[in-house]
């Protein structure tokens, strides 16, 4: 049984290798990653990168396209503790400390009180709990896959498309401000407060034309 699940394993991950994917996490510590604000906050367990702590953003800082993307498809597995809150930022860049102002974020909350839900291009496309209701689930791993191709963002949860939004001509960042506009940067993960726990980990990543 282990002989078949090692090669089920080595199989996959050929067929993301010959399909334009490429692992950004090692799944055994951060290298390649920085984090931005609270060093404690992330760590890395079971193959996961885990954000429980103060307000901090763990940044690709990799070798990767010189962690710069912009368009790509991007898949993470991620696993969300009750009540908790995190994101998928892209576009974005480093930040000593606080909330990343350039880039978008997409959502990571299953049962949090924002009533922003997991998948949301946060302040930008938003969507609610009964979208994702029968979707996702915390304590479980979900997939988010984010794909950027020229000024259109689509968003799906395990497979389930919740979100396409393609920039209007006129647009000038919307309510989180100029720095959320379609552009070129890294992908960082929340570490949102000291009660939320998520765990991050399979990132791949597919640069597009």
């Amino acid at each position: 049984m282990k002989r078949l699940t090692l090669l089920a394993v080595l199989l996959s991950s050929a067929a993301f290798a010959q399909d334009g994917w490429i692992s950004l996490f090692n799944g055994k510590d951060l290298s390649g990653w920085k984090v931005g604000g609270d060093q404690t906050t992330f760590t890395v367990k079971d193959g996961a990168i885990v954000a429980k702590g103060p307000v901090a953003h763990c940044f690709y800082d990799g070798p990767v396209s010189n962690h710069n993307f912009k368009n790509f498809e991007l898949k993470v597995d991620v696993m969300t503790a009750p009540g908790s809150n995190g994101g998928i930022y892209f576009h974005t860049q480093f930040q000593e400390s606080g909330f990343p102002r350039k880039g978008f974020e997409v959502q990571v909350n299953t049962t949090h009180r924002d009533p922003i839900k997991s998948g949301s291009l946060y302040h930008v496309q938003d969507i609610g709990a009964d979208v994702i209701k029968d979707i996702v689930k915390d304590n479980e791993y979900f997939t988010e896959h984010i794909i950027v191709q020229g000024d259109t963002v689509t968003v799906r949860l395990n497979n389930k498309e919740v979100v396409k939004w393609t920039k209007p001509a006129d647009w000038n960042g919307g309510r989180e401000g100029p720095g959320r506009t379609i552009g070129e940067g890294t992908i960082a993960f929340q570490g949102h407060d000291p009660n939320s726990i998520v765990h991050y980990k399979n990132v791949l990543i597919k640069p597009l034309k």
